[in-house]
């Protein structure tokens, strides 16, 4: 019986120093230089609707069911979808457009999980006309899902989904 207590009372010390190490924040960016003006673009990122041409969760599940609320490319506007188990269930709302800088957005997921993120598009001038696209998200873990994130790579994971992302956009814009 008392061996059961050590045993227990181990578990919950190890438990408690892994929340206390845990990652309790996460941040992960990708960018890509496209060979087109900075405005021209910001004005192709800035609409929601155009991410289904070079998202690649939009490619994990091309049946997805997407509704839309707000005006797209404007503060507010709220793009909701329910995927398959790739995607899930969530929604993208515009916080806010700096013009030709860049568009913050709120990443509420609802399934399989529930969490916020907050996910941004920022563009920068580089020489002869062509433009820097730094994608990123950045959040919270809460306790107990930090300790799951010191077995699991958010920037390897969603990095690469960002790199392909960044590319097909890249495809996309330079045609």
């Amino acid at each position: 019986m008392l061996l059961l207590l050590y045993i227990l009372l181990g578990i919950l010390a190890l438990v408690i120093l892994l929340g206390v190490i845990a990652p309790k924040n996460y941040d992960v960016k990708r960018g890509i230089v496209i060979d087109r003006p900075v405005h021209e673009t910001f004005r192709y990122l800035r609409l929601v609707k155009n991410q289904d041409y070079w998202s690649p969760w939009k490619l994990k599940d091309p049946d997805m069911k997407q509704t839309y609320t707000g005006t797209d490319g404007e503060v507010g506007f709220i793009s909701h979808w329910e995927g398959n188990k790739d995607v899930g269930v969530g929604e993208q709302e515009i916080k806010s457009i700096v013009e030709n800088d860049i568009i913050n957005t709120e990443l509420r997921f609802y399934k399989p999980w529930k969490s916020t993120s907050d996910g941004y598009l920022k563009v920068e001038s580089v020489d002869n006309g062509k433009t820097n696209v730094i994608w990123g998200f950045s959040g919270k873990t809460p306790f107990p899902f930090s300790i799951f994130m010191m077995f699991f790579s958010m920037e390897k994971t969603v990095g690469k989904d960002f790199e392909e992302g960044l590319n097909k956009l890249k495809l996309t814009l330079e045609k």
